[in-house]
């Protein structure tokens, strides 16, 4: 018996035949199991293809919104580190900051290339973009809030006393006659 030959000989391989090709009413009474539909010969190629189109705009739209969702993480993990970081001035407070305004800013520049994969003429993505911009606005506050807290934001008058004119006088001499 040569290697890789079949036992019978012949060299037929087994195979199953799943189409229903019998024109035998016997095989048509029988129902079908629970959960089994047969496809209708008279569903076309057009039916599935704008089955598969609607399925697959499907999908984009709702990955869309989970990229846009996902700055709301970032936001929280970064808010967490901030506060950690406490509200002294110092190279690893300042660092979560600089991060912290970095990464809104950068996310912003890349709205358009961030959801370039979900683009369809079936899926709005007004929403999903809106919805990104908007959280990423949200973290770029949360920098300029610890800028804020650490004091490195000019906020009070005493931070521009070096561009303020030097104040005027307001006492004159009356050349020492008391004014009674």
């Amino acid at each position: 018996m040569d290697k890789g030959k079949g036992v019978m000989g012949g060299g037929r391989r087994w195979a199953v035949e799943l189409a229903d090709h019998s024109t035998s009413p016997s095989s048509r009474d029988v129902p079908d199991p629970p959960g089994f539909a047969r496809a209708s010969v008279d569903q076309d190629d057009s039916t599935l293809t704008r089955q598969k189109k609607d399925a697959e705009a499907n999908w984009k739209s709702q990955k869309a919104w989970e990229v846009a969702q996902a700055p709301f993480k970032n936001l929280l993990m970064m808010g967490f580190m901030m506060w950690m970081a406490g509200s002294t001035v110092h190279l690893f407070s300042i660092g979560i900051t600089i991060s912290a305004l970095w990464q809104p800013i950068s996310a912003l520049q890349g709205v358009g290339k961030v959801f370039e994969p979900y683009k369809d003429s079936k899926v709005d993505l007004l929403g999903p973009k809106l919805l990104f911009i908007a959280l990423n606005l949200g973290g770029l506050a949360l920098g300029v809030w610890k800028l804020n807290t650490l004091g490195l934001l000019p906020t009070h008058a005493s931070d521009w006393v070096s561009s303020l004119p030097p104040a005027q006088e307001v006492e004159y001499s009356g050349g020492g006659i008391p004014l009674r």
